[in-house]
C-alpha cells in the first residue's frame, strides 16, 4: 500500500490518516475519473465520523436515556401473519408498554436481507436474483451518488426519506400500520421498538454478481454500513415523534457463526467497527441501541460493543451466556439491559410444553446465577426485558400466538 499523508487527489491506492485511524483510499475499478471524487467522499465521511461531527443530536452532544424496562415484554420482529393490520393488533394485545414494527416474511420484501437491500448503489435483479453488481461500468457512479446522498443527509436538515434511506409500505407495511396506530394509543406506550438487520448478517448475506459476499468489499461493506445507519436514524426519528425512547434492535444471527469456518477471514476489529457505526448512529438520534442473536456466540464481544441492550436465547444458551461473568457483571453495572429471550421459539415440543409457570422458574433460576456475581436482584430486575428466543415468522400461526401469549403471562408473573 502506498501511503498518502494528505492530498486525495490522485488515483492510486493507499491509506489516509484520520486521528489515529489509517483509511483506505479507493481506485475506480472501471473509471479511473471517479476515482478521486470517490476517495475524497469516503475520507471526508469516515474521518468526520471519527472526528464526531456528523449527526450530532438536538442537545450537540451523543445521548444516553436512562430506561428501566422492569422485566416488560417485547418481541422479536417477525410474526406469520399476511395483514400487517392483524399482526399489529397481536402486538398490542401482548406488548402494549413497548410495541414493534412487525416484519411478515411471508412476503419476499419484508425478509431480513430483501428490506434493506434497495438502499443499496450497485443492485441488480437477474432470474430473480439480487444481487450488487461491483464490476458493473456504472457502481463507480452509482457509489458516488450514494456518498453526495450521505452528505447530503448528514446536514442538519438532512430529509433521510427523500434522500431514499426510509423504509416503504411496500417493503414494511408494519412500520406504517404501527406510526397510524401511535397516533392515538389504546394504552400509552412506555418505548417503541424498531430494528434493522445487523452490518454483519447484510455484509455477508448480500452477495456480488460472482456470489462473493459484500462484507469482503471495503466499498460495498462501508455503503452497506452506513445505509442501515440511516435508516436507524430514520426510524427513530420517524417513531419518536410519537413516543420516546425509541429502541432499536440490532439483528444479527450471523453473529452465531463468528469464530468458526463461516466468518474465519473476518476479524474482531472489523466487526466491532461495524457494529459501532450503526450504534453511534442510534445513539446520536437520542434512542437505544440493541442487538439481538438467537444462538451462542462471543458474548465478550459482544457486551464490550457499546450496545445498550443484549437480547440472548436465554432459553437454549444461558449456560453459554453465564460463561463470561466479568463482562455480564460490568455490562449491568454501566447500566446495561439484558432481554431474556426465555420464550422458546426453535421447537414446537418445546412451545406446547412450556407454560408461565416453568419459564418464571427457569428464570428465578438464571437470574440467580447473574446474582451469585454479585449484582442485586433489583437491579437485575430493573434492567431486564422479556422476549421470544427469536422471532415467530416461519412458524404456525397457532404456535406463534402461544409464544406471544408466554412472552407477556411470564413478564406479567415475574412482575406481580
Amino acid at each position: 500500500m502506498v501511503e498518502k499523508e494528505s492530498s486525495v487527489s490522485k488515483d492510486i491506492t493507499g491509506t489516509l490518516e484520520c486521528q489515529s485511524f489509517r483509511w483506505p483510499v479507493f481506485p475506480s475499478r472501471r473509471h479511473p475519473d471517479t476515482s478521486s471524487r470517490l476517495s475524497r467522499y469516503w475520507i471526508h465521511v469516515n474521518c468526520d465520523h471519527l472526528n464526531g461531527n456528523l449527526f450530532m443530536n438536538r442537545m450537540g452532544v451523543s445521548m444516553k436515556i436512562k430506561f428501566q424496562p422492569e422485566l416488560r415484554p417485547t418481541l422479536i420482529g417477525s410474526l406469520p401473519y399476511r395483514d400487517h393490520r392483524k399482526a399489529l393488533t397481536q402486538v398490542i394485545h401482548h406488548t402494549p408498554e413497548i410495541p414493534l414494527w412487525v416484519q411478515l416474511p411471508v412476503y419476499p420484501k419484508e425478509q431480513m436481507i430483501p428490506q434493506f437491500l434497495h438502499l443499496m448503489p450497485g443492485l441488480r435483479t437477474k432470474d430473480d436474483r439480487m444481487f450488487i453488481a461491483l464490476g458493473d461500468d456504472a457502481f463507480d457512479t452509482e457509489l458516488l451518488s450514494f456518498y453526495e446522498s450521505y452528505l447530503t443527509a448528514m446536514e442538519a436538515d438532512g430529509d433521510l426519506a427523500r434522500l431514499g434511506f426510509a423504509l416503504t409500505p411496500e417493503t414494511a407495511g408494519g412500520f406504517f400500520a404501527l406510526i397510524d396506530y401511535l397516533a392515538a394509543p389504546a394504552v400509552p406506550p412506555v418505548a417503541v421498538k424498531g430494528q434493522v438487520t445487523g452490518p454483519i448478517t447484510f455484509g455477508t448475506g448480500v452477495k456480488d454478481e460472482k456470489g462473493r459476499s459484500i462484507f469482503y468489499d471495503e466499498q460495498a461493506r462501508d455503503a452497506a454500513i452506513k445505509l442501515l445507519a440511516l435508516n436507524a436514524r430514520w426510524q427513530i426519528r420517524t417513531l419518536g415523534a410519537h413516543v420516546n425512547p425509541v429502541i432499536i434492535f440490532i439483528d444479527e444471527p450471523a453473529l452465531a457463526g463468528f469464530g468458526s469456518s463461516e466468518l474465519i477471514s473476518i476479524s474482531r476489529e472489523e466487526i466491532m467497527a461495524s457494529l459501532d457505526e450503526v450504534i453511534d448512529a442510534v445513539h446520536d438520534e437520542g434512542g437505544i441501541a440493541g442487538i439481538h442473536i438467537c444462538a451462542n456466540t462471543d458474548w465478550d464481544l459482544v457486551l464490550a460493543s457499546g450496545v445498550d441492550i443484549v437480547d440472548f436465547d436465554a432459553y437454549l444458551y444461558f449456560d453459554k451466556f453465564i460463561l463470561y461473568p466479568d463482562q455480564i457483571t460490568a455490562f449491568i453495572n454501566n447500566g446495561g439491559i439484558l432481554g431474556w429471550g426465555i420464550v422458546p421459539t426453535g421447537d414446537p415440543a418445546q412451545i406446547e410444553r412450556e407454560t408461565p409457570g416453568t419459564l418464571a422458574d427457569r428464570w428465578q433460576n438464571q437470574a440467580r446465577q447473574i446474582v451469585d456475581l454479585g449484582i442485586d436482584m433489583d437491579t437485575l430486575r430493573s434492567q431486564s426485558l422479556i422476549t421470544p428466543s427469536c422471532g415467530t415468522g416461519s412458524m404456525s400461526i397457532d404456535h406463534a400466538e402461544k409464544v406471544l401469549k408466554l412472552t407477556q403471562r411470564l413478564s406479567e408473573r415475574l412482575r406481580s
